[in-house]
């Protein structure tokens, strides 16, 4: 494998540094800022194209790290020092290899959709952690694939990434910025799944969550953090569902993510007792 050192913040170095930190650089190489040995598994284990590892040699690299550089095919690797390795590294305990990963083109055909369909929609998630923790959760609860629409946190960010804990290399996700697109893409499952239903999340006191039948194709949409779902989708929806709350609560709503967790166990709750 071609390996090229790095002694000083060069512009290979610059580069690295701003896929970390500069959205718009990340869309320009079209590439994104990997740390984490399971988020680095989960990349390879689902076939994503690993661009380069960087590492040092001035530490001694664990069984893992030397399997992982030997076995997994890239396009070049970076040897960099140990102070450069630090500079970059946004964990306490310095990363052994860092991934620079090649983004996936958003397509829906990167869905494939399971005899039984769950699929989640994420309108104009403001919160890096939020989308991480409902990838994580999509993944967890079986959800064929998210879709985010509108103007929304970056999906490559390394913090959205970090929360996702592995997840965001098994479950597809994908960006729609036109809901012409989406519109098609929901009018083709109608065809083919005529008993496909949307439900739409509110924190309104509408019908309740777990009255809702679940356990046919479906679409959850998860609104906005401060707005909720936007018009366009709400009037797309056959039924606006909510999380009771108690009675002795003084909490009026869950956050987000903690809202959509409680969503998509019910769903896989309900779907479990039909098996």
């Amino acid at each position: 494998m071609k390996t090229q050192r790095i002694y000083s913040k060069n512009a290979i170095y610059q580069k690295f540094d701003v896929l970390r930190r500069n959205r718009n650089k990340r869309y320009k190489y079209n590439e994104f800022f990997v740390e984490g040995v399971r988020n680095i598994n989960q990349a390879i284990a689902n076939q994503w194209h690993i661009s380069s590892f960087l590492y040092t040699k001035e530490r001694p690299l664990s069984d893992w790290a030397n399997e992982t550089l030997k076995t997994v095919h890239t396009d070049i690797n970076y040897e960099l020092t140990a102070e450069l390795m630090v500079d970059l590294s946004d964990k306490s305990d310095t990363s052994e290899l860092i991934a620079i990963v090649k983004m996936r083109e958003d397509n829906f055909q990167q869905i494939s959709l399971s005899k039984n369909p769950f699929l989640v929609l994420f309108d104009r998630p403001s919160n890096k952690g939020n989308l991480g923790t409902i990838i994580r959760s999509c993944d967890a609860f079986g959800a064929d694939g998210l879709i985010i629409t509108g103007h929304a946190v970056d999906l490559y960010d390394p913090d959205v990434i970090v929360s996702s804990m592995g997840s965001f290399f098994k479950t597809p996700v994908i960006r729609i910025s036109d809901n012409t697109k989406l519109e098609k893409f929901i009018q083709d499952i109608r065809l083919q799944y005529h008993d496909f239903k949307i439900v739409g999340t509110t924190a309104h006191k509408q019908h309740s969550i777990y009255d809702v039948d679940l356990t046919t194709p479906l679409m959850l949409m998860i609104g906005n953090e401060t707005e909720g779902l936007c018009r366009a989708y709400k009037e797309q929806c056959d039924v606006l569902a909510t999380i009771p709350m108690s009675d002795k609560s003084s909490a009026s709503s869950l956050n987000v993510a903690c809202a959509a967790t409680v969503m998509f166990y019910e769903t896989m709750h309900q779907r479990s007792k039909t098996i």
